[in-house]
């Protein structure tokens, strides 16, 4: 069984229609919630987003609170979601692949607690997928040996195979 990370990159495309929606819309309908996790801070870099597109004009008024009570509802007080925050040692040794991947200091915690939870279910018989529209983490995890989902260049064959 696979687990899946959802980085704000792509846990927004469930909120805001984006390239990779419909492919996040099917991994939300096939998956249980309780094979979610995402960084805890994760969740307010996808307000952020939703915020920005409002402002922007992309959101009405009535639709942003909408969104925003869908985004509490199935991640953020969805007791099922795992909400990861790391550990200090996680973030301290998270800098090395800043400088190794050229990631951004977000991305490298991202990375590095991925890499801890595949080593977590790997003992236990089961993967990580790192989900993300991220090209540079994507690499970075890739290069790792994270299994990784681009929604926005994958296929739903390759979801529907990691599933």
């Amino acid at each position: 069984m696979n687990f899946f990370w959802l980085d704000a990159s792509a846990l927004v495309k469930r909120y805001v229609f984006e390239t990779g929606t419909p492919l996040i819309n099917h991994l939300f309908n096939q998956a249980s919630p309780s094979l979610f996790l995402c960084l805890l801070e994760g969740i307010g870099e996808t307000v952020s987003i939703v915020v920005r597109r409002k402002n922007q004009g992309v959101l009405t008024p009535q639709a942003y609170r909408q969104v925003l009570s869908e985004l509490r509802s199935e991640i953020s007080q969805n007791a099922d979601v795992e909400k990861v925050y790391p550990a200090r040692a996680q973030v301290t040794t998270s800098w090395l692949l800043i400088e190794k991947h050229s990631l951004n200091s977000t991305d490298s915690i991202i990375l590095q607690c991925a890499l801890d939870k595949a080593d977590e279910f790997r003992a236990d018989g089961h993967d990580l997928v790192l989900v993300s529209s991220d090209a540079r983490l994507i690499r970075a995890a890739i290069t790792a040996g994270i299994l990784t989902f681009n929604p926005e260049t994958d296929a739903q064959a390759k979801l529907d195979s990691l599933l």
